[in-house]
C-alpha cells in the first residue's frame, strides 16, 4: 500500500500492530471527547493565500528557543515506540535529525537518553513527568543534560492519568522484551501485570499529584 495521506497511517497500523499496542497508540480517555476536539480544532486551521507573491524560492525555517529548525513542526514525544518498531525512538532521532526539526524524548521511552544521543547530531528535548522520588527527577535531569538534550518539556497535566478504558479492556502493560530504559537503574522500568491498566497503577503509585506553581517555581 501507498501512503500519500498522513491519515493512512492510522489504518495501516491498525492491520500491523497486536490489538493492545495500536489500542495504546490510537485512544483517548473515557469518552475521547478531548482527542475528537484535537482533531477538530487543527481542521478549523485555514491558509489564507496570498496571490501574486513570488515563490519561486520558500524559506520555512524558523526557531525554538533559539533553535534553528527547518520547519514549524516538532515531534512530541510519545512513549514505548520499539512496541511499534524495534527501532523504536532511535527510528524517530534519526528521522528527525534528518529533516532538521527537534525530537521531545518521552521519559517512558523505550530507549534511553544515551541511546537517542548515540544516533549522532540532532535538536533533542527531553519530556519529564515529576515523580514523588524526587532523586528520580534529578537522576532524569542530570542524565538528558549528560546526554546533550537541550532543554526539559515539563508535563504537568497528568496528576492522574485519564481513564483510558481501551487499556483497561485491553489489561495494557509493557511487553515482557521491552522497558522503560530511563528508568532501569532506579527500578522502575517495568510496567507489572494488573486487573486493569498497568499503566494507570504505574503513574498512581510515581507521579506527583501534588505539584503546583509553588513547587515548580521553588524547585531546582
Amino acid at each position: 500500500m501507498e501512503i500519500v495521506n498522513v491519515s493512512e497511517y492510522e489504518g495501516l497500523a491498525k492491520e500491523k500492530l497486536p490489538k493492545m499496542v495500536f489500542d495504546y497508540y490510537a485512544s483517548g480517555a473515557e469518552d475521547q471527547w478531548t482527542l475528537q476536539e484535537n482533531r477538530r480544532a487543527f481542521e478549523r486551521i485555514r491558509f489564507r493565500p496570498r496571490v501574486l507573491v513570488d515563490v519561486s524560492e520558500i524559506d520555512t525555517s524558523t526557531t525554538v528557543l533559539g533553535f534553528k529548525i527547518s520547519m514549524p513542526i516538532m515531534i512530541a514525544p510519545t512513549a514505548m515506540q520499539k512496541m511499534a518498531h524495534p527501532d523504536g525512538e532511535l527510528a524517530t532521532a534519526r528521522a528527525a535529525s534528518a529533516a532538521g526539526t527537534i525530537m521531545t524524548l518521552s521519559s517512558w521511552a523505550t530507549s534511553s537518553v544515551e541511546d537517542v544521543s548515540s544516533t549522532g547530531q540532532g535538536i533533542r528535548f527531553f519530556q519529564l513527568y515529576v515523580h514523588k522520588d524526587r532523586y528520580v527527577v534529578a537522576q532524569l535531569v542530570r542524565r538528558a543534560e549528560n546526554a546533550g538534550f537541550k532543554a526539559i518539556v515539563l508535563t504537568v497535566d497528568t496528576p492522574r492519568l485519564g481513564r483510558r478504558e481501551a487499556d483497561i479492556r485491553n489489561r495494557f502493560s509493557l511487553p515482557p522484551h521491552l522497558t522503560l530504559k530511563n528508568f532501569e537503574g532506579l527500578d522502575l522500568g517495568t510496567l507489572e501485570k494488573t486487573g486493569g491498566s498497568g499503566l494507570a497503577s504505574y503513574v498512581a503509585n510515581q507521579i506527583d499529584r501534588s505539584l503546583c506553581w509553588k513547587v515548580c517555581l521553588t524547585s531546582g
